[in-house]
């Protein structure tokens, strides 16, 4: 059976991987046939969970994480649990039934903690991570040197579970089917052993109708144009050019890949060599069926010219504007003859030199866990490229499992090496609020090693500025130390945290991190700060929001530079407005002027009806959940600010008629707001909210919206002490959603945890 390992090595067909803290964070999925998680009791389980989430996956789509679940059930008992409440009318809300339901809360989410200090959880949602991962290992000879029978029978599992009602697949697990998807996962499941008729559900012959029915793969997207090429399904002369000269362009020109978005032009980086160099897999007997499966004309009669500039209605979030087509038209016709052939070749040598140069640069510095998935995967694949031999393929190999996660829905491949960092500050804020010690000091305890563990010690080697990286001392990353990545909200969060754990004594939560690292952190988080007092994900922001008329993913947008974002900028603002309260007198008016200019950044991007658009959850209300704490911060109250009045009055009146509040992905596609279908309330929504009204004092004005909410999150409580799983609740580049997996136990702790201090105490 499979079993989640914690804080391991192993995985590296002997290699020792990179480390820089001896694998704090690493969570590994590893399958023993044999093993203690073998038992009959357990299989049995772990079939039921399987079977029953195939018979309702087209009601629910995200997994309950029951595999991990099963797991810490047996190796962490549940303590007794005190009966279990339930709110008839509110007269039967009082502190004792809060407080119950946040012991039970409280205890059960202390079996999920690992031993590590983190929670684990599943990150996964995205459909075409998978498949890129799976054309790789298949074009290099690794595909079952890396993936055993066990994990290809996992991932068919998976891409059988979200299969849509039409027989295609979605960009992410509850989205409409598109072309990117649905023929990125027929490939997959081709490579993973289905014949063209088979499949669990009927899969294969059902999407391949759904993609044959939309006008056949020529209708991918460009990034779904990249794998098949790749793979031998698709022609480069059907892609429309991705020059790796751009490295080698001066500087100081906007559209200069160092001045992108840094998870674009990671992704962008290693597209380009295996572009520069034409590279395409063998030619396989698999690869010439699959050829003539996807097409609704025969391959040698594709119109590949044509092909480069198509996109299926259903995938195409972000259209090319016609300089774009114009653009890519001169690439292709006129610049490309050029630089393939004498002497123009010359230059394309060294930029291909270059382009490795930098992929060697992210591997090495990230302990080749790379920024994210799809930068991973293709560097792995560059690296095979220059050398099929060479030890960094081979590092590579052994971190794809940090990548894969195994729930009841099978295995996908994560969004990132996971979400501990992050979902580790955010458990702190929140058991912290409890005010009830007895349950949470043990919690606090580890997690404050793993928070200790996890802050990023030093800036990324040699010259900063020829590798264009920020700083990233005392920063924290989204996920592990040795994936080390900084951003300015895991560093303000992680700061946030650090500073609630240096409250209690150090006799009960450890040792606090030294002032002299919470000034490191200081410092990365003041660096963030962009010219309009906004702050940016991981760096500050390069180049010119026009620049995204070059935007060449048509499925995501507003990926080509780095923004300022309200939750960033809130973030930011208030870990310095702590740090500030603690360190009054460490560079004061710096940190002043930082928040001041941040909250009338907030102001100004407010929208008319009083609420933030937000860009990295769904969506409106964990985005005015930032905009009004980040305003409070800023020294703002209800009665002196007119833009926290207005979120306020915005988010009641989204209030549903059950208390709660429920917010549809929809939301962040459609940039307005959007209640889940049939008017549910989400546990994660209506924590977010009621965290903001009671910032912001709604207590003292009308205690009632209150109550209503809270008696949703304590009758949605489930009989183990954990909260049900949802609605998706992550996004990326507006259009992607991702999942959150802790926060369904996260949030409501966090909520009736503030709820109970200011109307139960």
């Amino acid at each position: 059976m499979w079993r989640l390992k914690i804080a391991e090595g192993g995985g590296g067909g002997g290699l020792p991987l990179r480390t820089l803290n001896n694998h704090v964070g690493r969570q590994v999925w590893e399958y023993d046939e044999h093993g203690a998680a073998g038992d009959l009791a357990h299989r049995v389980a772990v079939d039921k969970a399987r079977v029953a989430f195939a018979e309702n996956r087209f009601e629910q789509a995200h997994s309950s994480d029951l595999i991990m679940r099963l797991q810490f059930a047996r190796e962490n008992p549940l303590p007794e649990l005190p009966t279990q409440v339930k709110i008839e009318n509110l007269s039967d809300l009082d502190e004792e039934a809060v407080t119950t339901t946040l012991r039970r809360s409280m205890r059960f989410y202390s079996t999920l903690q690992a031993h590590d200090g983190h929670w684990p959880g599943d990150y996964g949602g995205p459909m075409f991570l998978m498949p890129g991962l799976v054309i790789a290992l298949y074009v290099t000879g690794a595909l079952n040197t890396v993936l055993t029978p066990a994990h290809q029978s996992e991932m068919r599992r998976y891409l059988y579970n979200h299969q849509n009602k039409d027989g295609g697949w979605g960009l992410h697990i509850e989205g409409h089917s598109t072309m990117f998807g649905s023929v990125l996962t027929y490939v997959t499941l081709r490579i993973l052993g289905d014949g063209p008729e088979g499949g669990d559900f009927d899969a294969l012959r059902r999407g391949r109708k759904w993609i044959l029915d939309h006008g056949g793969a020529t209708y991918i997207t460009s990034w779904g144009k990249f794998w098949l090429t790749v793979l031998g399904v698709f022609e480069w002369s059907g892609n429309n050019p991705l020059p790796p000269e751009t490295w080698i362009l001066p500087y100081f020109l906007p559209m200069h890949p160092g001045r992108m978005w840094c998870h674009c032009r990671m992704v962008y980086l290693p597209m380009s060599y295996i572009y520069g160099k034409r590279f395409t897999g063998k030619i396989t007997e698999l690869v010439k069926a699959i050829r003539e499966e996807i097409f609704v004309q025969k391959y040698t009669e594709v119109n590949w010219n044509e092909a480069r500039n198509l996109c299926a209605k259903e995938d195409l979030y972000y259209p090319h504007p016609w300089i774009q087509d114009v653009l890519w038209g001169t690439l292709d016709k006129v610049v490309e003859p050029i630089l393939t052939r004498w002497p123009g070749s010359l230059l394309r040598k060294k930029a291909l030199a270059r382009t490795m140069e930098h992929i060697h640069y992210e591997d090495e510095n990230t302990r080749y866990l790379c920024i994210g998935p799809v930068n991973k995967v293709m560097n792995m694949l560059s690296c095979w490229i220059e050398d099929p031999n060479s030890e960094a393929f081979k590092l590579h190999l052994a971190r794809v499992v940090d990548y894969l996660w195994v729930a009841e829905d099978g295995m996908k491949m994560q969004g990132y090496n996971g979400s501990q960092l992050w979902d580790t500050t955010f458990a702190v804020q929140a058991l912290a609020a409890t005010k009830l010690p007895d349950e949470s000091m043990s919690m606090l305890k580890k997690a404050n090693s793993y928070i200790d563990n996890s802050q990023v010690r030093e800036d990324s080697p040699g010259d900063m500025a020829y590798w264009y990286r920020h700083i990233s001392k005392g920063a924290w990353p989204f996920s592990s130390r040795d994936h080390g990545w900084p951003i300015s909200d895991c560093s303000s969060e992680g700061l946030k945290a650090t500073l609630i754990l240096a409250d209690f004594p150090k006799e009960l939560v450890g040792n606090p991190i030294a002032a002299e690292r919470l000034y490191d952190a200081v410092n990365v988080i003041l660096s963030y700060q962009n010219e309009d007092g906004g702050s940016a994900t991981y760096e500050r922001t390069r180049s010119y929001p026009w620049l995204e008329v070059i935007n060449p993913a048509e499925t995501f947008g507003d990926i080509v530079i780095d923004y300022s974002y309200v939750e960033c900028t809130s973030a930011c603002m208030q870990a310095l407005a702590s740090f500030q309260k603690r360190y009054p007198h460490h560079r004061t008016k710096e940190i002043a002027k930082s928040i001041q200019r941040a909250r009338k950044y907030i102001e100004s991007i407010q929208k008319d009806d009083g609420s933030w658009y937000g860009s990295w959850a769904v969506c409106f209300t964990y985005a005015i959940w930032f905009g009004v704490l980040g305003l409070i911060a800023a020294g703002q109250t209800y009665e002196s600010s007119f833009h926290i009045r207005m979120a306020c009055k915005f988010l009641l009146s989204k209030q549903l008629p059950d208390g709660g509040w429920g917010e549809s992905y929809r939301s962040c596609q459609d940039k307005v707001y959007s209640n889940l279908p049939g008017g549910k309330s989400h546990v994660v929504n209506t924590s977010w909210a009621m965290l903001t009204l009671i910032a912001a004092g709604q207590w003292e004005r009308n205690p009632e919206p209150l109550h209503r909410a809270a008696s949703v999150l304590i009758n949605k409580q489930m009989e183990s002490g954990d909260f049900p799983q949802e609605e998706i609740m992550g996004v990326f580049n507006r259009n992607c959603m991702i999942s959150y997996s802790a926060y369904r136990c996260i949030f409501p702790i966090w909520a009736l945890g503030e709820y109970r201090q200011k109307l139960m105490a």
